[in-house]
């Protein structure tokens, strides 16, 4: 499987103060802003704060991926023996995602970014 990108998501309570901890007190450039999260520049990484997703909901850290192709990388994992948690689908921001967990139990996210999506468009 080709993993193109990735990012790691820190999940919180207070999604607001992390996002001030890691722009402001870290000084991280933001790569974009959505409504409802931050996404940092970390070196050749990323890390995003998505306010959607909390720890009091049993959302621990999150590793997000990004796939050419998920319905593919579904069927490669499948194949392996690895448990789908989360079938690949379309969510309502454009993305087609599916849920995997890694033995530790931590879930990676495997995301595809269709050709018309807004991402694929913005440059910055």
């Amino acid at each position: 499987m080709e993993i193109l990108t990735s990012r790691t998501l820190l999940t919180s309570p207070d999604p607001q103060a992390l996002t001030t901890f890691y722009r402001d007190v870290l000084g991280l450039a933001i790569a974009r802003e959505y409504p409802g999260g931050t996404v940092f520049h970390a070196g050749a990484g990323l890390i995003e704060i998505p306010a959607h997703m909390s720890p009091r909901d049993g959302v621990g850290d999150v590793l997000w991926l990004q796939v050419r192709d998920v319905t593919a990388a579904r069927d490669e994992l499948a194949g392996t023996g690895v448990t789908i948690h989360a079938e690949p689908e379309t969510k309502p921001w454009g993305l087609r995602e599916m849920t995997v967990h890694d033995p530790d139990g931590r879930a990676l996210i495997l995301v595809q970014i269709p050709d018309d999506h807004p991402l694929r468009r913005d440059l910055r």
